[in-house]
């Protein structure tokens, strides 16, 4: 009688290829939101802020180098021939559907502010509709772009970059501003509810031109009702400095955060982070008036 040994070789390489799969998957997501401000390789002449230098995009680009993130959820992006020269080649790059030809209603003819995603090459990226969070049919602002992002075996994770309206940043008003701003956080709030009866997974980030860890506000509580939706940025703390606009060679550090991360109940996430300019960067550079802010998923 012949007894079949084990083939301790084959056995050996499953193992290691099971424990270095288990590893991938365990492996932490990183997420970041990151506002670039008027971001465009073809700047207007009315507004400053779009005129950027060669070194100024080198200086973006070491930045976000040092970020280490799987995803980058952006805002005020112009073209995908900028924000490239930002994340570089191991990123696909999506711009909100804002861009796309059929939408030129919706268009600026000089200059425009895109929502968008960087995704590292090698995670599974769906594009989805924009949420319109402002209703008028000729808006040209307030399309939030709209991705399921998957990685490896996980549970999808619907994710939209937003850029609310701004000047309504602390308590609320008759202002049109906060008005326009109150209806975009119901629509949030819908898009939340919508996801929850689903049982999917969400985040929200991006630009919210509104401190919402403020105790009691008014804006994430129309956000978050009838919801388990976390702030994931009510405690993180405003670290970013940028050059002051009155003074252009001292800098400025904001008081508070007007970028957030707002993540489902089912979601382990560590605390979010901004990821602070150099002081000599900020001062030598025309960088951003928001500093990358980062979480990571576990």
């Amino acid at each position: 009688m012949t007894i079949s040994r084990p083939n301790w070789q084959n056995y050996t390489f499953a193992l290691i290829l099971f424990f270095v799969s288990s590893a991938i998957a365990a492996a932490p997501l990183a997420v970041t939101t990151w506002n670039i401000e008027w971001l465009t390789t073809k700047p207007s002449e009315q507004f400053v802020q779009s005129k950027r230098k060669q070194a100024d995009f080198d200086a973006l680009a070491k930045h976000f180098a040092t970020i280490g993130t799987d995803v980058l959820a952006f805002q005020e992006v112009n073209d995908l021939e900028a924000i490239g020269k930002v994340v570089g080649k191991d990123y696909d790059i999506y711009l909100s559907e804002r861009a796309n030809t059929k939408y030129q209603k919706q268009q600026f003819n000089d200059i425009n502010q895109y929502t968008g995603f960087a995704v590292r090459k090698g995670i599974h990226y769906k594009n989805q509709t924009d949420l319109r969070l402002d209703p008028r049919e000729n808006s040209k602002l307030r399309f939030a772009a709209y991705a399921i992002i998957t990685v490896n075996q996980r549970s999808p994770i619907h994710v939209l970059s937003v850029h609310l309206k701004a000047r309504c940043s602390g308590a609320y008003n008759s202002s049109k501003d906060c008005q326009v701003l109150k209806s975009q956080g119901k629509v949030l709030n819908q898009w939340i509810l919508e996801r929850e009866k689903a049982k999917q997974q969400y985040m929200v980030l991006g630009d919210f031109n509104h401190n919402l860890g403020y105790q009691g506000d008014w804006l994430w509580r129309d956000i978050a009702q009838f919801s388990s939706a976390k702030l994931a940025t009510r405690s993180t703390q405003a670290s970013c400095k940028v050059r002051s606009r009155h003074q252009p060679k001292r800098l400025h550090q904001f008081r508070s955060l007007i970028d957030h991360i707002i993540v489902s109940d089912d979601l382990s996430f560590s605390p979010p982070k901004q990821v602070a300019f150099p002081s000599e960067q900020v001062l030598n550079y025309h960088l951003s008036d928001h500093c990358p802010l980062k979480t990571s998923l576990n």
